[in-house]
């Protein structure tokens, strides 16, 4: 089993947005110092609910700060990217750091962000698809054209080439984040991994990787392939000697910081949304998710991963919204419940 933490580098109220960023930083660093397996980057634009902007420029950085952890984005937007310039720096970062970064994507949402990135909604609605097969090729192959779809270009050499990496394998890992049966067909069908939400329990979770499975299958792909694909659960885990205490800690901050977040967002085109009530997605993700003592949250683990089959986790650490006490959470994974797992 592989545990790591989950950054989404949250603004909480009344904090800056250097202190959270700083906060991002600390806990990679405290995380390699822990013995967590990796430390996965969100991103988000022009919302206080995540400061990190470019999950692979923040990735960069923190792959030059540590010496073993895994570094990945969950996610990197592609409805807001070019697929070849998202691609380029992901050889680059694998290359660089002999192979320890992970390239999460994701379809994002239908957000002002299409606006101000020029991209439209059609990019979000419609053109996910392309852009994932179109950064796949640019990963896989030495010279990459496109004469269809969104993106035209002449065939040009892949520089550097991920596959000549001084590294194991054959270039960086590629997650796909999955909210619906149709982006598990998606990820399915190219054999990629899945990155599944905190929202969700381990029934859907389970079911999502049963549907992964079949379509799999159906796509031609081997057993081998459909048995080695390791897929990762986001998560949220919060620790204290008593189980009380780690789930008030999480109801004291976290509906302000969603509150702030998630009103934030704005529609690119004006369309009704009815966001998480704060309070009530609070409580669910301490029912759901690795909330209380070390023996506790050990046990959420281990039942999760019995019930979905899923063995890697990315786990918010900074539920709490302090640096002190995110640092604590992050020792406290690594020393009391790891252990347990392992």
């Amino acid at each position: 089993m592989r545990v790591g933490s989950f950054v989404l580098a949250a603004q909480f109220p009344g904090q800056g947005q250097g202190e959270a960023l700083h906060r991002a930083v600390r806990t990679a660093e405290v995380a390699e110092e822990s013995g967590l397996d990796a430390v996965w980057l969100a991103e988000h634009h022009f919302v206080p609910y995540g400061t990190c902007p470019s999950a692979v420029t923040l990735a960069a950085l923190l792959l030059g700060r540590t010496r073993a952890l895994r570094v990945g984005t969950a996610v990197s937007v592609l409805s807001t990217a070019h697929p070849v310039a998202l691609g380029e720096q992901a050889a680059l970062l694998h290359h660089a750091s002999g192979g320890r970064f992970s390239l999460g994507v994701g379809r994002g949402g239908p957000w002002v962000d299409l606006e101000v990135f020029g991209t439209g909604l059609a990019a979000f609605e419609e053109g996910f698809a392309d852009s994932l097969d179109l950064l796949l090729r640019w990963l896989t192959e030495p010279r990459v054209g496109s004469s269809t779809g969104r993106f035209r270009f002449r065939p040009v050499d892949v520089v550097p080439q991920p596959s000549q990496a001084s590294c194991d394998g054959d270039g960086p890992e590629v997650v796909v984040a999955c909210t619906s049966p149709a982006s598990v067909r998606l990820a399915a069908e190219r054999g990629l991994p899945m990155l599944l939400g905190m929202h969700a329990d381990d029934e859907e979770k389970a079911g999502m990787l049963s549907l992964w499975r079949s379509h799999a299958r159906a796509s031609g792909r081997s057993a081998a392939e459909v048995l080695a694909a390791e897929h990762v659960s986001a998560g949220v885990v919060q620790i204290a000697d008593r189980g009380a205490q780690a789930s008030e800690a999480l109801r004291k901050a976290m509906p302000g910081w969603l509150r702030q977040g998630l009103d934030a967002h704005v529609t690119v085109d004006g369309r009704t949304r009815s966001p998480r009530d704060p309070l009530a997605y609070t409580e669910l993700l301490c029912s759901l998710h690795p909330v209380g003592t070390p023996q506790h949250c050990a046990d959420m683990l281990a039942a999760t991963a019995e019930r979905t089959g899923i063995t890697r986790f990315a786990l918010l650490t900074e539920g709490s919204g302090e640096l002190a006490s995110t640092e604590e959470n992050v020792r406290r994974l690594g020393a009391e419940v790891l252990p347990q797992l392992r």
